[in-house]
């Protein structure tokens, strides 16, 4: 029978079947033992409690581990703490490596104005939601995006991310993480990868650590390919390998764009700096 992780927790994984059974599996021992290791999203085939095939996979996480999944909603606390442009923009380009959706969801929108990011990322391209997650502000907007998908939630601990979910159940599905009054960073709570029914065929992920993840799989001369903006102007570059940074203007179609208020100074900026980024790491990994 085949069957969808939901949790793994060391060597146990809770899984539902094709008729919505939910059980608790182990994995067969060759199997742990090859190439792939079972993780929550995985699609399994099993018997007798023990999950002995791993279906093809569609994409896969390393941190946290996780596979399956059709988008990312990336909260933004829109205060407290402030928002994190530059972490957003860098999710942004893991997103679009990994192949997948993102959603950007602003929260706490009552505490401080979201006009100005909302309409920066959509002229980029990005589906924007506003919410105020503990007073159910954007939940039934969001829900709509969410249906017949399994989607990530990330975010930075205190964004609400925890607040947002218990919000969709209308219940409290997970430990809501705490604001230090002190320092107004979040404690993070959650423990484990762990995949929410929402209804039907419709899952969503609250995963631990996942705001921290690099993006040192992306290539450093590939990063103009994740920014989504800058498709259309990379052709008129007059040099393949452009670099959209050291080059003249007139030899660049991204930094003529740029000129042109086509592409964001703050978008273009962030790309820069994770260019940069992503060189250094190259650099020193070969030295």
């Amino acid at each position: 029978m085949k069957a969808t992780i939901i949790q793994n927790i060391s060597n146990q994984y809770k899984v539902v079947d094709e008729e919505d059974n939910i059980k608790i599996c182990m994995a067969r021992g060759k199997l742990k033992q090859g190439e792939l290791t079972p993780v929550a999203g995985d699609r399994v085939e099993i018997e007798n409690d023990v999950i002995f095939n791993i279906l093809p996979r569609k994409n896969y996480i390393k941190r946290p581990k996780i596979a399956n999944i059709d988008q990312i909603v990336f909260v933004v606390s829109m205060k407290d703490p402030k928002p994190d442009i530059l972490l957003l923009d860098k999710q942004l380009a893991f997103a679009e490596n990994l192949g997948v959706k993102s959603i950007i969801a602003l929260n706490k929108c009552d505490l401080a104005d979201s006009k100005e990011i909302k309409k920066l990322y959509e002229q980029v391209g990005y589906t924007v939601i506003e919410l105020q997650a503990k007073n159910g502000v954007g939940i039934e907007e969001l829900k709509k995006y969410l249906k017949d998908k399994i989607t990530v939630f990330s975010g930075n601990s205190g964004v609400g991310k925890s607040t947002l979910i218990n919000s969709l159940f209308n219940k409290n599905i997970t430990e809501e993480g705490l604001i230090s009054e002190k320092n107004k960073k979040g404690k993070n709570t959650t423990t484990a990868v762990t995949l929410y029914e929402l209804e039907k065929n419709t899952y969503i992920a609250d995963t631990p650590g996942f705001a921290s993840f690099d993006i040192n799989e992306i290539e450093y001369t590939n990063l103009d390919k994740e920014f989504i903006e800058f498709i259309n102007y990379i052709s008129d570059c007059k040099y393949v390998g452009c670099s959209h940074i050291y080059e003249d203007i007139k030899e660049c179609g991204v930094k003529l764009a740029l000129e042109k208020n086509y592409i964001t100074s703050s978008r273009y900026n962030n790309y820069v700096k994770i260019y940069e980024e992503l060189k250094e790491k190259y650099q020193r990994r070969y030295k």
